[in-house]
């Protein structure tokens, strides 16, 4: 991936969980996948339950990169949030939002931890808060990915076969109508 693109999708990123927190939410987690170095959109997560629900909503993320033909997929997650989701251990900096980079070849990837500094409190005890962005880590080539996140870069590269003559155009409209929030670049709209 070029550096530029990369710094443009972890600006996006770090952007919408700043917005997110200040909000009083965890955004979701997410997916980018790219076709010869251009993105296809941003994937979010649909509305889970906690557990084997969010394991498998999570792991579905791949179905968009898999259906366009993805050869690169950038997923963006948040430690702690998808750790209380799927009911696993919190597994290195926590809170910290994570972008994995990956191929068919492997993954790399990227931790921003940061602290997060109260903003305010509301009646019903929701908190509004900003991330205060630590010093990155080193990127780590091959670095533990957690099971559901995993999943998702695994299918990510293996071709869905649906025998219509869009397959792209079918999962969009079948993953939107479970409620995953979809939005395409221009080119890929279509």
């Amino acid at each position: 991936m070029e550096a530029q693109m990369w710094d443009a999708l972890v600006g996006v990123a770090r952007k919408a969980y700043t917005a997110g927190l200040g909000e009083g939410t965890a955004p979701r987690p997410l997916i980018m996948p790219l076709v010869r170095g251009e993105l296809v959109g941003m994937i979010w997560v649909r509305p889970i339950k906690v557990g084997q629900d969010a394991l498998t909503g999570i792991a579905e993320l791949a179905n968009i990169a898999a259906a366009a033909g993805a050869d690169e997929v950038v997923l963006v997650w948040e430690t702690q949030d998808v750790a209380t989701a799927c009911e696993l251990p919190v597994v290195g900096p926590a809170p910290c939002l994570n972008m994995v980079v990956a191929t068919r070849e492997g993954h790399v990837l990227h931790q921003f931890p940061y602290t997060e500094q109260l903003l305010s409190r509301s009646p019903e005890g929701w908190a509004s808060v900003a991330p205060d962005w630590s010093p990155a880590p080193a990127p780590q080539r091959g670095g533990d990915l957690i099971p559901p996140i995993q999943a998702a870069v695994h299918y990510s590269f293996i071709p869905i076969e649906i025998d219509h003559p869009s397959p792209f155009g079918v999962t969009v409209v079948l993953m939107e109508e479970d409620g995953y929030r979809i939005s395409l670049t221009e080119a890929f709209a279509h």
